[in-house]
């Protein structure tokens, strides 16, 4: 199976860059979007063999999260069932068979970190979530997995941004949220990326629009496609798609039996 993560920075903007060619190109057989920053009505984007679930922000142009998938989900839930967190869209849940399939948009912590606090409340009740997902049992008494993707706003480890002395008290690099990764990680999940490429440098997910930083590759890892320890003997390679255009992102993918 192939999952396909992207945060498309405004769907309807990336619609007119190419996504639907990109989108059947990848052949996927999950496409998880972030930051769609659309209200229910505003686009008609639908593919053949694909059905679609959207959940979107309060606010209209904001964030917003949406999966397409060529596999009917038993159960779809739209965010984690905490009112402080569920109003901008960020999170949509697919359960399978034999998996729970998330899809995220974390919170970013701002300019000069004033949103911070609100993310750390967000990191230990996400991070509570998934670990209630994970011990859920399925009909034969076997814990499902869960498979966690989209823009998590953290490059983890030094090797994972450009410049990380420049940016060490910036938003997405300061050392509450590299520990709340850190935390999930030890919860029981896996870095996807890393696990199959732990010493991989000058990869990047994310750049900035400024200071050409895409064409100087000065750019961060922070989206993810992180599952739980029982699946680890079905993950068969994770990639990051930086030949791909269209967002300030790229891109991420994960491979599964």
């Amino acid at each position: 199976m192939k999952f396909i993560s992207w945060n498309v920075n405004g769907l309807r903007a990336v619609c007119g860059k190419g996504f639907a060619d990109i989108f059947e190109e990848t052949d996927a057989d999950f496409f998880c979007l972030q930051e769609t920053k659309m209200q229910a009505g505003q686009l008609d984007l639908e593919f053949l063999g694909y059905r679609s679930y959207w959940n979107y922000a309060d606010k209209k142009g904001y964030s917003g999260t949406a999966v397409y998938t060529r596999h009917e989900p038993l159960n779809v839930t739209y965010g984690i069932g905490i009112d402080e967190h569920d109003h901008e869209g960020r999170v949509i849940t697919l359960e399978m068979e034999d998996f729970y399939l998330v899809c995220v948009y974390t919170p970013n912590s701002q300019d000069e970190l004033k949103r911070l606090d609100y993310r750390m409340r967000w990191e230990d009740d996400f991070r509570t979530y998934l670990c209630g997902l994970a011990s859920k049992k399925d009909d034969n008494g076997k814990a499902k997995g869960v498979i966690v993707c989209g823009d998590l706003n953290v490059a983890h480890q030094e090797i994972d941004l450009k410049n990380p002395k420049s940016n060490r008290r910036n938003a997405g690099f300061t050392d509450e949220e590299r520990g709340k990764f850190t935390e999930l990680l030890e919860s029981g999940f896996i870095d996807t990326f890393r696990y199959f490429y732990p010493d991989a440098t000058d990869i990047y997910s994310w750049w900035s629009y400024r200071f050409q930083a895409r064409q100087k590759n000065a750019g961060w890892r922070i989206d993810y496609f992180v599952v739980s320890d029982n699946l680890r003997d079905r993950i068969k390679d994770a990639r990051i798609h930086t030949d791909i255009f269209g967002s300030d992102h790229c891109p991420v993918e994960l491979i599964m039996d």
